[in-house]
């Protein structure tokens, strides 16, 4: 009998098909694709395979295709041209850019001015050097918004939001870096804030922490409001609207770019609606939307000042002759409490506007 004897061969990283073996790099991240550079010759080449490297573009630095194509560049080569600046914020660079994106898109068509506002981004020196002159690190994700987009110009109506009532207006832009710098706090109430937005009519600005100081987190963001009960007459409390500036900033562009804040004669007003907020009765609908007023407000003592917006509408398909007038108003109005107030007249602040089918007030 004779023996049979099968020679087996070794299957080695070199001797494996290169579709399998890219399909497997299609999955890997950015830095590990960087470091299959360093285990052989082979995957060093593979790795170099520029489809590889579009995905890592698009995921994070949202390259498009359109981008692409107005440059002479291989996505490797753009991925890391754009790592070589801007790679520190890698972290936070895609949902920054898309909030700023889709922001700027948004309001082109219907806030125009607003947009032409808006300063180029700022250098690295020149935020390394805000951070000599205040003695403090910028959040990572600050100093990635202000690399896209310095601020914008001192003008009205501010970038961050409007309100206006019969005797008080506030609209918010958002500072650029050096002016920012030259509102940075170290007084009692306020160490270590930087500001984020002014408005020129009220004084009023939103604050971020770039240093956990007098009981606030690191990189909150929130309004300052004086102590009125305090001995001390540096007390300050705070509204705090944002864990993060990423938090803060992208929370507040999903609301402009939803439509959840109404762009009335060219300025975003901070109404926020709730759905259930909402009565239909027949033909018509009304609909209230509330802002809260913080620059009107106090922790202590507790006054919290908030506006509110009331919409009425008419169905698009209710008949012509269903066409009516407002002759006069009744709201009761409950707050979290329980506590119910009643507001009644005729028509509403002086005006009885007619309501017609497809149109409201």
């Amino acid at each position: 009998m004779a023996a049979v004897e099968a020679e087996t061969g070794l299957l080695t990283l070199e001797s494996l098909p290169t579709d399998p073996l890219l399909l497997i790099l299609s999955f890997v991240d950015y830095r590990d694709l960087i470091n299959c550079c360093y285990v052989s010759r082979r995957l060093s080449q593979l790795s170099t395979h520029d489809p590889l490297w579009r995905r890592h573009c698009k995921k994070y630095w949202l390259i498009s295709e359109e981008e692409k194509a107005g440059k002479s560049q291989c996505w490797r080569s753009l991925f890391i041209e754009t790592y070589s600046d801007v790679g520190r914020y890698i972290d936070h660079y895609a949902a920054i850019k898309k909030a700023w994106r889709d922001l700027k898109k948004y309001l082109e068509p219907r806030c125009p001015r607003m947009v032409l506002s808006l300063k180029e981004g700022a250098r690295e020196e020149d935020l390394d050097a805000v951070e000599a002159q205040i003695g403090c690190k910028l959040p990572d994700d600050y100093r990635c918004s202000y690399r896209i987009h310095n601020g914008q110009k001192l003008v009205v109506p501010g970038l961050l939001g409007s309100m206006a009532l019969s005797n008080h207006y506030r609209s918010e832009d958002l500072l650029d870096v050096d002016t920012a710098a030259g509102g940075f706090q170290q007084r009692q109430g306020l160490k270590y804030c930087l500001p984020l937005t002014f408005c020129i009519h009220t004084g009023l600005s939103q604050y971020i922490a770039v240093e956990a100081a007098e009981g606030r987190n690191k990189n909150e963001v929130f309004y300052q409001c004086p102590d009125q009960m305090a001995r001390n007459p540096a007390a300050i409390d705070m509204f705090i609207i944002g864990a993060t500036f990423t938090d803060w900033f992208t929370s507040y562009v999903n609301n402009v770019v939803s439509g959840g804040f109404p762009i009335i004669r060219d300025q975003i007003f901070r109404y926020i609606h709730d759905p259930e907020c909402v009565a239909t009765t027949g033909d018509i609908t009304v609909s209230v939307s509330t802002s809260f007023l913080p620059e009107l407000s106090s922790v202590h003592p507790p006054h919290y000042f908030f506006t509110y917006r009331i919409r009425i509408e008419m169905s698009r398909d209710a008949l012509p002759e269903k066409a009516c007038q407002l002759d006069s108003r009744y709201w009761r109005i409950t707050n979290a409490k329980g506590d119910v107030e009643e507001v009644q007249g005729p028509g509403v602040v002086g005006e009885f506007p007619i309501i017609s089918p497809g149109n409201g007030s």
